[in-house]
């Protein structure tokens, strides 16, 4: 498992408690407008994105994609979650700027 600095900062995330992890509670974090932010592992189905799209739609969330896959996030976070969302300001805005580094860097 390689070391990602946005996976790292997810880790602290949930151990703060700032994370909704799974479909059931990443839906009820969108619905509720806790979420800042919705991540997919590359794994989750086109039918799932686009639920979370729908329901995102209406307050402009951002969605981000990354590419471990759902038992790469198990590995990392202790929790097997496809859809993950981040429920504070500054750890949503610090994880989104690492996975577009990350992603910057990939290329």
């Amino acid at each position: 498992m390689n070391n990602k600095k946005y996976l790292s900062m997810l880790g602290l995330a949930r151990r703060a408690g700032k994370l909704s992890m799974g479909h059931d509670m990443a839906l009820k974090a969108v619905k509720e407008k806790k979420a800042k932010i919705v991540v997919f592992a590359s794994d989750v189905s086109p039918r799932l994105i686009e639920e979370f799209k729908r329901a995102c739609d209406y307050d402009g969330i951002n969605i981000l994609n990354i590419e471990e896959r759902i038992n790469d996030i198990h590995s990392a976070l202790g929790y097997k979650a496809g859809v993950i969302t981040v429920n504070d300001e500054n750890f949503s805005r610090r994880i989104e700027e690492l996975i577009k580094e990350e992603f910057a860097h990939g290329d």
